[in-house]
C-alpha cells in the first residue's frame, strides 16, 4: 500500500493523522518557515500519543543553507531527539553555490545514524536539480526524498517526476511527492510509480496552519491513495 506522511505541530494533529489513516508523521515547527525543527517536548509529547512512526525535521532557518554554529545546534537537537522518540529525520543543505552541501549532510547523517531520513525539498531549489537528484539518491542513510519536481510546485513538477520513478526501483522507492500536492495528482503519480505522498495544509480545514490538522480531510487523502495504489 502507498504511504501518506502527515506534517504534524503538535500531539492534536498527531492523534487526528492517525486517526484519519496517516503511514508517518513529519513532526516540525513554524510553518511560516516551512518548517523548522521542533522542541523536543513537543517531540516527546506526540510520541505519547501515537504510534506511528516521526520524521522530525532538523532545520535551523528558512532557507537551504546552513552554518557551521547552525550545524552544530542541530547536530546536538538530532541526539535530543532521538530521546524524545524520533524515528527518522528529515533535513536537506544547498552550499553557496546551489549544489548540494554533502560536508553539512555528512556530519549531519553521521549523528542520525542508523536512523534513516529524508532529504527534503531542497532539492527542488538546487541549481541543477538532476545532478542533485543523482547526488542525494547515494547518500548514506536516505531512504526518502520529498520533492515537488519543481520549486514551483507539483502542478510545474508532475513531469519531472514521472521521469525519476521510471528510472528504476531504486528511484521509484525514494521518492515522497509533495509540495503542492493537489488531489488531481494523485492518479497520475501512483499510475507512473509513485507510492510515497505527503500533505501539509492541504490536511487542515482551508488549508490553514492555524487550524488543526483533521481527521476527516486525512482520511479523504488516505482514500485517494489507497484507490490509486490498487
Amino acid at each position: 500500500m502507498a504511504l501518506l506522511e502527515v506534517i504534524a505541530l503538535d500531539a492534536a494533529d498527531a492523534r487526528a493523522a492517525e486517526e484519519g489513516g496517516a503511514d508517518r508523521l513529519e513532526v516540525a515547527a513554524d510553518m511560516a518557515a516551512d518548517g523548522l525543527t521542533p522542541d523536543p517536548v513537543v517531540v516527546a509529547e506526540i510520541r505519547a500519543v501515537t504510534s506511528l512512526p516521526l520524521r522530525v525535521m532538523l532545520r535551523a532557518n528558512a532557507g537551504f543553507r546552513t552554518t557551521a554554529p547552525e550545524l552544530d545546534r542541530l547536530r546536538r537537537a538530532a541526539e535530543t531527539l532521538k530521546g524524545a522518540g524520533a524515528d527518522g529525520f528529515v533535513f536537506g543543505f544547498l552550499d553557496s553555490v546551489g549544489h548540494v552541501d554533502l560536508a553539512a549532510l555528512g556530519k549531519l547523517a553521521a549523528v542520525v545514524s542508523p536512523l534513516p531520513w529524508t532529504f527534503h525539498r531542497a532539492i527542488d531549489h538546487a541549481a541543477n536539480p538532476a545532478l542533485a537528484w543523482r547526488t542525494v539518491r547515494d547518500l548514506p542513510g536516505v531512504d526518502t526524498v520529498l520533492t515537488a519536481g519543481s520549486a514551483r510546485g507539483v502542478d510545474a513538477g508532475v513531469d519531472v517526476l514521472v521521469r525519476r520513478v521510471a528510472e528504476n526501483s531504486d528511484s521509484a522507492r525514494l521518492v515522497m511527492a509533495g509540495g503542492g500536492l493537489r488531489r488531481r495528482h494523485i492518479a497520475l503519480l501512483a499510475a507512473a510509480g509513485v507510492g510515497s505522498f505527503h500533505v501539509g495544509g492541504s490536511a487542515r480545514p482551508e488549508g490553514s496552519w492555524e487550524a488543526p490538522v483533521s481527521a476527516g480531510l486525512v482520511r479523504e487523502w488516505r482514500a485517494l491513495v489507497a484507490a490509486a495504489g490498487r
